[in-house]
């Protein structure tokens, strides 16, 4: 049965993944060139090691498709080389001299998928789309991570904000000794920071906002002990 696939084209700032065939046999890499162009990817071919490692300093790839024989230098090198050089590249090893010693030497130095010459259109698509998916996937992840610490960074910000006006204002303070739910709702809180501050909640605060002043901690201070009377 035949697996159905779905082109991978995420945003690399409006341009398709950019591709490296290192295959030394010409009919090969122009049929793997034709194949993957199909599924839009940017593709550019070397022929040795040498011109594959030339073409990587002088630019930059989200996959290596790399046969390990080539004319020049063992293709385990160049992966090597790539993989110090530029890490988020990931790897898909095509060859037609397969063993299980150079299978585990690819996985170890972190090659996504390893493929046995002759192999079949649909098995190069899906390590290709994997491989590509596994970056899409980490890239995700730092943007999500980036996110939440510049979320956090802006809250404390906003915490720090409110507990120097209680500090300043008397009137404010009044307002969020009596409406504290409403006046924290004009502010940028998540709903864990809102409830360490209308609770007086001062473990919050040190573990999430750091060290403060004891004008910022005079609001925080007697709001807790009204919550405790």
């Amino acid at each position: 049965m035949t697996a159905t696939l779905n082109t991978y084209s995420p945003d690399y700032n409006g341009a398709p993944p950019h591709i490296l065939i290192m295959e030394d046999e010409e009919v090969v890499a122009k049929g793997l060139e034709m194949v993957l162009s199909e599924e839009g990817y940017n593709v550019d071919l070397a022929f040795t090691g040498e011109q594959a490692l030339e073409t990587f300093s002088s630019d930059k790839y989200d996959l290596l498709v790399a046969d390990l024989r080539l004319p020049d230098v063992d293709g385990m090198e160049v992966i090597k080389k790539v993989k110090e050089t530029q890490p988020e590249t990931e790897v898909v090893v095509i060859t037609g001299y397969s063993s299980v010693t150079s299978a585990v030497d690819a996985m170890k130095i972190g090659v996504f998928d390893y493929l046995t010459k002759p192999f079949v259109e649909t098995e190069i698509k899906e390590a290709v789309h994997g491989a590509l998916q596994k970056i899409h996937e980490e890239e995700a992840r730092i943007k999500n991570k980036v996110a939440q610490e510049e979320s956090k960074l802006i809250e404390k910000r906003e915490v720090i904000r409110i507990l120097d006006r209680t500090a300043e204002d008397q009137r404010f303070w009044t307002d969020l000794m009596e409406n504290d739910s409403e006046v924290l709702a004009g502010y940028n809180l998540s709903y864990e920071a809102q409830a360490a501050i209308m609770s007086g909640d001062l473990g919050w605060i040190n573990r999430n906002i750091g060290e403060l002043t004891q004008k910022q901690l005079m609001f925080i201070t007697i709001k807790c002990g009204c919550e405790i009377w």
